[in-house]
């Protein structure tokens, strides 16, 4: 039988996160089937609320994408009557997510020590700009910071370019992730030993980890890699090279595939120069290799080159924008371009749900954002306040 909803059904999330890294992993939760509800401030909500881009009527897109199917209830932490049903929902709740400064949840008497003592069941998961611990918690942090600080942007853009940002917003998201992962864990935890644990999540430990290849190559060389533009620092071919009309992709990570590339390029004659003949001398040769290739490539137009290095099972692509990614087929048929609907209920156009799983239907129409506030009675009537 297929189901609609997700294995995480059973668990309810109390969302204190706003703007990006929190409720990136609230939203991920969400697809997956837990029930999230959202508490926001009362003077405004979310900050995202007033981020755009804004639809006609001023509706953040912003906003919807990140919290849509998540309810939404205005609550001051400072006032009484708002705490009593904050503690109401924690009674209830398997989990509580926020992304507030290190402190900030202590000072308002709903640190981990105290909430732990009085829901000992409770998973408690803070995702934060620099973590819990060091010398930096305290500070704030955005996005912008952590891909700065964290190595990131050093190896992005163009030899002797200005700094540049990676175009989309990583270092949240990738926190986003890690607490979905960290909070997972938790919960198999929880399901041992009946206990529930502080996840400690930090942006810029997000931006560390995913250095990968960066981080090896200083490892081994003690000198710290810069950017390469759109080439792989050890795997040749293995960047954007020009047609006569457009850029392409061309993957070859391994000398099988360079062979089959050179095959269905016509340039067989160059499997016999000892400077392309593994993959470490065509890197040592990377520029010389491009060389080689735009200019057999510059005869055609991409599709052409497309069709051929497909056919030679040699990894390929064009080089998308936005609305091209969104319009592929491949996109379209594995639902990752989807459909929500804005606080008003108007539609919005949205990226789908990665995770595919069996005996659970992937719908390409996703629950909506909620205006803010939108679920407090029904909210209070389910807790009987």
């Amino acid at each position: 039988m297929t189901r609609t909803s997700g294995p995480l059904d059973d668990l309810l999330i109390v969302d204190l996160s706003r703007v990006l890294a929190g409720p990136y992993a609230t939203l991920v939760l969400g697809d997956l089937g837990a029930r999230i509800v959202k508490v926001e401030r009362p003077d405004g909500g979310d900050d995202s609320r007033a981020i755009g881009p804004f639809d006609a009527k001023g509706q953040s897109a912003y906003f919807a994408s990140v919290n849509r199917g998540k309810e939404s209830i205005a609550l001051d932490l400072k006032a009484p009557r708002d705490r009593d049903v904050f503690e109401a929902l924690l009674a209830r709740a398997d989990v509580l997510v926020e992304n507030y400064r290190p402190g900030t949840m202590a000072r308002l008497g709903y640190g981990w020590d105290v909430l732990h003592a009085r829901h000992p069941r409770l998973i408690y998961a803070a995702a934060s700009g620099f973590g819990q611990t060091g010398p930096d918690a305290p500070k704030a942090a955005y996005d912008m910071v952590v891909q700065a600080m964290g190595g990131i942007m050093s190896v992005t853009g163009h030899p002797g370019g200005p700094p540049t940002r990676v175009g989309t917003s990583v270092g949240d998201i990738t926190a986003g992730l890690f607490t979905v992962a960290g909070m997972l864990a938790a919960v198999h935890h929880r399901t041992r030993t009946g206990e529930g644990l502080f996840v400690d999540v930090a942006m810029l430990d997000g931006q560390i980890a995913i250095l990968e290849n960066a981080v090896a190559r200083y490892a081994v060389t003690g000198v710290a890699p810069g950017p390469l533009g759109a080439r792989h620092p050890s795997i040749t071919p293995f960047a954007a090279y020009a047609c006569a009309d457009a850029h392409i992709v061309i993957a070859a990570g391994n000398d099988a595939l360079w062979s089959a590339l050179l095959d269905a390029l016509d340039l067989s004659a160059l499997k016999a120069n000892p400077r392309f003949a593994t993959n470490a001398s065509r890197s040592e040769a990377a520029d010389t290799v491009a060389t080689v290739l735009e200019a057999r490539l510059g005869t055609a137009p991409a599709a052409h080159w497309l069709a051929l290095l497909d056919a030679a099972g040699v990894p390929c692509g064009p080089l998308n924008d936005v609305a091209q990614a969104l319009d592929l087929p491949q996109v379209r048929a594995r639902n990752m371009r989807a459909s929500t609907t804005f606080p008003d209920g108007s539609p919005l156009l949205c990226a789908g749900n990665p995770v595919k799983l069996s005996g659970y239907a992937d719908l390409p129409e996703k629950p909506g954002a909620r205006a803010l506030d939108a679920d407090r009675a029904a909210i209070l009537a389910e807790l009987g306040l």
